[in-house]
């Protein structure tokens, strides 16, 4: 893996534990020589994580929209910086440069980004690993659900096993090394024959 695209807060949450793994995920992806690909934010979480993988020696790539650029919250120290016109296009662009994806703790477009990709995996639009640094638990409630789907019926095991996760950046990225992704059709119907 080149590098990973990561989902996290633009705010740092309330725990010092949030921060904390933020920082070592940045260190880790360095020290594996991975290179990170994020939303390109001085602020919260993703900042931190920016920061961390940047003074660990690693490559560090922003991808952000011209109005985030203007409110003045733009990395100004990033090793590359793709400024763009739209959501929609921040979201490929970082798509686009990266070979997996990682959810941290955040919030809304936290989830919205990484819901997007992980669609695509199912819907076979890519291969790449997903995963969420499940910290302090805060994941776990998401994780559950994903089980729940499966048990009601929405979602297939193959594709609930899609979802890597860990409490770990080092354990998360050795799932991610080892993934394989799962080759079935999304349609429950058409695997049961109804």
């Amino acid at each position: 893996m080149k590098r990973i695209c990561v989902y996290l807060g633009s705010n740092p949450g309330n725990r010092p534990e949030y921060r904390q793994a933020a920082v070592a995920l940045g260190r880790e992806l360095a020290e594996r020589g991975i290179g990170v690909v994020y939303g390109g934010s001085s602020v919260g979480l993703m900042g931190r994580l920016a920061d961390a993988a940047l003074e660990a020696g690693g490559e560090v790539v922003g991808v952000i929209p011209e109005l985030l650029v203007q409110k003045e919250i733009a990395h100004e120290g990033l090793t590359d910086i793709h400024v763009v016109t739209s959501m929609h296009q921040r979201k490929k662009r970082m798509a686009d440069l990266s070979d997996g994806f990682i959810a941290l703790p955040g919030g809304i477009g936290t989830l919205e980004e990484f819901f997007e990709v992980l669609t695509w995996n199912q819907l076979g639009y890519h291969a790449k690993p997903c995963g969420l640094l499940d910290v302090n638990g805060y994941y776990k409630c998401m994780a559950d659900h994903f089980d729940r789907m499966v048990d009601e019926g929405f979602l297939m095991s193959e594709h609930r096993s899609m979802v890597l996760t860990s409490d770990t950046p080092a354990d998360l990225l050795d799932k991610f090394a080892a993934y394989e992704p799962p080759v079935v059709e999304k349609w429950i119907e058409r695997k049961k024959g109804l």
